[in-house]
Formats: structure tokens, sequence, C-alpha cells
């Protein structure tokens, strides 16, 4: 069992970052820093398939496993994500439990599911039985859906009974974005639809996490709610928020200086 699914089964709480850019060195120095997982965005970024491949080989280079968010809803994109062998995979925009139904299909072969065969390095080329990873080593990875729409919400009660679910993952600002109130994420409006939804994915004993900020009044905020698991900033924040921070002491102590 891979260590993420093992510790999601565990109840451990998980702390991971986002990598959003195309060099892999970023997941080794990521996994360097001690993250739990890096979890690598192909739905709003420029990263290939061989980019997203090369981070995840470099994460697991340092024990730490890789979650890869595909697109919204594309077979053929999330197909070649799972031949790929990834820890997890993180399905965006949930609204329906038919959507959420078919997109776990795509992820499980037959009987179970509709998935294709044709895994590569989730085989590891031919290290591991292709016939054992069809019946059971597919199973082992962590398939998670992300809450980021008022009618998911809605339709929570329904989801939660798809088999197969890992986790869920809240979206605060689409979610805030779906009442029309985007970015207002500590707003009253989004944070009842948070709550209402912790209540529901507790009732039926289901792992949640979260996906925002990373400075410490932003974590006090989201610490109130009952999670299990969060994604704190990304790459690029960490990268510019450093950049700026440096700047902004040398123009005090040297720039300035006389």
């Amino acid at each position: 069992m891979n260590v993420l699914k093992q510790k999601i089964l565990e109840g451990k709480k998980l702390c991971g970052t986002l990598v959003s850019l195309t060099d892999p060195a970023l997941s080794e120095i990521l996994a360097n820093a001690g993250y739990d997982y890096i979890w690598i965005d192909m739905e709003h970024t420029a990263i290939s398939f061989k980019d997203a491949l090369c981070h995840m080989n470099a994460a697991r280079a340092y024990g730490v496993p890789s979650i890869v968010r595909v697109p919204q809803d594309d077979l053929t994109f999330t197909k070649k994500v799972v031949d790929m062998g990834p820890e997890g995979i993180i399905f965006p925009m949930l609204r329906t439990a038919e959507q959420a139904k078919r997109l776990i299909d795509m992820t499980l072969f037959p009987p179970l599911g509709t998935r294709g065969f044709g895994p590569l390095r989730a085989i590891r080329y031919g290290a591991d039985d292709s016939k054992k990873f069809t019946a059971e080593g597919s199973l082992d990875m962590c398939r998670f859906m992300q809450i980021e729409h008022i009618d998911c919400v809605e339709n929570l009660r329904e989801i939660v009974k798809i088999p197969y679910i890992d986790g869920f993952i809240f979206g605060p600002n689409d979610l805030s974005g779906s009442i029309g109130e985007i970015g207002r994420v500590f707003d009253k409006n989004t944070m009842d639809l948070l709550r209402k939804s912790i209540e529901i994915l507790r009732e039926n004993g289901k792992y949640i996490g979260l996906a925002g900020g990373f400075t410490a009044d932003t974590l006090k905020r989201w610490s109130e709610l009952d999670l299990d698991m969060i994604t704190l900033g990304s790459d690029w924040t960490f990268l510019y928020d450093r950049a700026v921070s440096a700047m902004k002491d040398a123009r005090e102590i040297f720039l300035n200086k006389k």
C-alpha cells in the first residue's frame, strides 16, 4: 500500500504543498522541506505530461508521494495520468453524484469501472505483474474529489455514497465564486457551506482536506475547521513572497545605507 493511502486510512493529519511550475527541481526542494505530499497541478498550469512525470519521479526519489490534479472531466487526460502511477489523483469542480461515479470509473479497471489497459510507470515498466495490478494494485492509488461548487454541497449526501473515493478537498475560492462571492472565503456564506459539508463528510467517515493560503493568519482560520489534510501555498507563491521580502529588506538595509 502506498504511504499516502496508509496514512489516510490511519486518519493521520497531512500537510502538503502545490507545484505549478515546470522544473522538477521544485519538487525536490519542497520534498526536502518536509511536506507530506506534493500536489502537481495540471488543471491551471503549463505543466506537460513529461513535466508531471519528472515531478513524480523527483518527489518519489525523496520518499514523498505525489498527487496530480487533472483538468475537469477529461477522459484521455485522466487515462494518461493514472498510467503514470501517481500516489493520488484529484478531480476538480465536482457537482453531482453521476459525475463522481463517471470520474471514479475512469480510474478502475473492469468490472469495477471503465479504465482502459495501458499502465507504464504504474507497473514500473513491467517490473510488477500487470494482472495483479489490474486486480489489486490499481486500487492503491488515492482518489480525491474537490468541493468547489455549491451544487456539490447540495448533492454531497449522494456523492459520499460513491465507492473508492478516498477523500474530499475543499477549494474555497471557487466555492465562494459559485455563490457570486469569489475570494471572500472567510465570509459567512462560504464558511457555512464548508461547515455544512464537513458535517456530512464526518457523518460518513470521510477524509477531509482543503487547499488555500500559507500565512499564519490563514492557517489559524482553517485550523478552526475539522480538517485532516491541508495544502499550503505553492512553488510560485513561496518564491514571490520570499523575493518580495528579501527586496524589502535590501531597500531598508542596503540600498538606503549612507
